[in-house]
C-alpha cells in the first residue's frame, strides 16, 4: 500500500475539521486512531485503513540541505574557539587578511571624491541593471580589455565582491552531484560556496617545493565525466605565490583537453613584489574559455565596499548560448550591488595611479623579507618565499614539537604564549603549515618574528 505522511505541530489537537481535510485528502476506512494524534508518545503514528503515517513536528525548524552543507573551516576554526591569550603582551594579529584592520594603508583620495561626487549627483539613488551599471560595467571592461583577451560592457558582470563573482560562477556551472577542481592550499570561498550548492570539490595539489605551482598530473587525474570547471587562483592567497607564463600555458592545456572552463580567482592581480610579472590567464588563452573574478577589496584596500565582477572571455562561443543569459538571472536574484559605489568606478579605476598599490606592495615586500630572513633560522620552521598577494605560508616540522600535535594547536599555544595570531593550515585544507599575514607596521612584523622564535625555542626537540 502507498503511504502519505502529514507533518503536525506538536500538541496539535486533530479535531473534526482536521479530520475532514484528511479524509478530503486520503480516503480511510476508519480514522478512529486519528482521534488519538494528539495523546500519542512517539514521533509516529500508523493509521489503519491506508497506512497514513503522522509525522510530529520537531520543536525546531529544519534548515535547507544547502545551509547543511556549506562550511567554511577558516570561520569554523577561528570563530569557536575561545584564544586566551598572554595578559603581558600586547596581541599582535597576523591572521587578518582585511588591509583596514591595521589602519596604517588609509584609501587613496580620488576614491573618497568620486563616492562622494557619485552620491552628491542624486542620479544613483534608484535601482540599476541587477547585472551592474552600464557606467561600472563600461569602465571595469576599458580598465581590463587587452588585445589579446579584449572586452566590452556586454562581458561584465558585477557582484557582491570577488566572492559573489565566484558564487555566481558555481551557479551557474554546475549541478548537483559534479565536481569543480581547487587547488589545495586555497582559501575557503574558493569552494565551499560550490561545496554548499551540491557540488564536489576534488584538490588538486599545489607544491611547496616548486614555489606553490600546481602539480598539472595530478590536476589531470582528478578530472571526469562529471568534471565542470578548473579553479585557478592566481597570485595566490594563501600562498602568495604568482604563476609563470608557462605554468599557466601548461594549466590552461589540461583544461583545452578535456574541454573545461577556467574560473580564475584574480582578485590579487598586480599585487605582486618588484621584477614580477603577473599575467591575467585570459590574455594566454586561445581556446579555453576563461571566466575571470576580480574587484577593488585588494588592490584598492576596500573590502567593504562589496564591489567585484566577472569577466567572461569567451572562446568559440562555448559561453554564448547558455552561460552569459544565466549569469544575467542569477544577478536578478539579489537586484544588484550599492549603486553609487558603482558609480564611482569610471573614476577610480581611471584616475587612481599605479604607484597607489605600488606602495601597499613595498610594504608587503618589505615584510615578506623580514619574515623570511627570521624564521628561516628558526628551527623547525620552514617558510616559503612568496612572489606576491599578502601572505607567506610557513612550514612546521610538528614532529620536532612534542608538546604540540597540529597547526591548530600551535596557534592556540602561541596565543597564550606570545600574544601572536597566526592562522592554521588547517583552515586551507593544508595541515602542517601557518599562514602569515604581511599588512602590519615593518616593527609589528619583527617583534612578531623575535616571539616566534622565542616560542619556538622553547618547544623544539631535537
Amino acid at each position: 500500500m502507498s503511504t502519505t505522511t502529514y507533518v503536525f505541530p506538536l500538541g496539535l489537537q486533530v479535531d473534526a475539521q482536521h479530520l475532514l481535510i484528511l479524509q478530503a485528502i486520503t480516503p480511510y476506512k476508519n480514522c478512529d486512531e486519528a482521534k488519538s494524534v494528539n495523546r500519542a508518545k512517539s514521533k509516529i503514528v500508523t493509521l489503519t485503513g491506508d497506512m497514513t503515517e503522522f509525522n510530529y513536528h520537531k520543536e525546531y525548524v529544519v534548515a535547507s540541505d544547502e545551509t547543511k552543507r556549506l562550511t567554511n573551516p577558516l570561520r569554523k576554526i577561528v570563530e569557536d574557539k575561545e584564544m586566551p591569550t598572554n595578559p603581558d603582551r600586547e596581541l599582535l594579529n597576523l591572521s587578518v587578511g582585511d588591509p583596514t584592520f591595521f589602519g596604517n594603508l588609509p584609501i587613496h583620495k580620488l576614491m573618497k571624491e568620486a563616492v562622494i561626487e557619485a552620491v552628491g549627483s542624486e542620479k544613483f539613488n534608484g535601482y540599476g541593471p541587477a547585472h551592474g551599471l552600464l557606467c561600472a560595467r563600461q569602465a571595469v571592461a576599458k580598465h581590463y580589455t587587452t588585445p589579446e583577451a579584449p572586452l566590452t560592457e556586454d562581458d561584465v558582470i558585477i557582484a557582491c565582491g570577488c566572492a559573489g563573482a565566484l558564487e555566481f560562477c558555481f551557479s551557474v556551472l554546475g549541478n548537483p552531484g559534479q565536481n569543480i577542481l581547487v587547488p589545495r592550499p586555497n582559501h575557503p570561498l574558493d569552494f565551499c560556496v560550490a561545496v554548499s550548492r551540491g557540488l564536489n570539490a576534488r584538490y588538486y595539489k599545489l607544491l611547496p617545493e616548486r614555489q606553490w605551482e600546481a602539480d598539472i598530473d595530478h590536476m589531470e587525474q582528478l578530472i571526469d565525466k562529471d568534471t565542470v570547471a578548473i579553479v585557478v587562483v592566481n597570485p595566490s592567497n594563501p600562498c602568495g605565490s604568482v604563476y609563470s607564463k608557462q605554468h599557466l600555458l601548461d594549466i590552461l592545456a589540461v583544461a583545452k583537453k578535456y574541454f573545461l572552463p577556467i574560473v580564475a580567482d584574480e582578485i590579487y592581480t598586480d599585487l605582486v613584489f618588484k621584477g614580477q610579472l603577473s599575467y591575467l590567464i585570459a590574455t594566454l588563452s586561445k581556446n579555453v574559455p576563461v571566466l575571470s573574478c576580480g574587484g577593488l577589496a585588494k588592490k584598492y584596500l576596500v573590502p567593504g565596499w562589496r564591489v567585484g565582477w566577472i569577466l567572461i572571455h569567451d572562446r568559440n562561443g562555448r559561453l554564448k548560448k547558455e552561460v552569459v543569459p544565466s549569469f544575467i538571472k542569477v544577478s536578478r536574484k539579489s537586484l544588484g550591488i550599492s549603486s553609487f559605489v558603482q558609480a564611482a568606478l569610471p573614476q577610480i579605476l581611471e584616475k587612481v595611479p599605479q604607484s597607489y598599490y605600488e606602495n601597499t606592495m613595498s610594504l608587503v615586500e618589505a615584510n615578506a623579507n623580514i619574515v623570511y630572513a627570521e624564521l628561516s633560522v628558526v628551527a623547525g620552521l620552514t617558510p616559503v618565499m612568496p612572489s606576491g598577494a599578502l601572505y607567506m605560508m610557513v612550514g612546521v616540522e610538528l614532529d620536532k614539537f612534542p608538546h604540540i600535535s597540529t597547526a591548530i594547536d600551535f596557534m592556540e599555544k602561541l596565543m597564550l604564549e606570545e600574544s601572536v595570531y597566526i592562522l592554521p593550515g588547517e583552515c586551507f585544507q593544508y595541515a602542517g603549515y601557518i599562514r602569515v599575514v604581511l599588512l602590519l607596521p615593518n616593527d609589528m612584523v619583527k617583534e612578531a618574528c623575535i616571539r616566534i622564535r622565542h616560542f619556538c625555542g622553547r618547544h623544539y626537540m631535537q
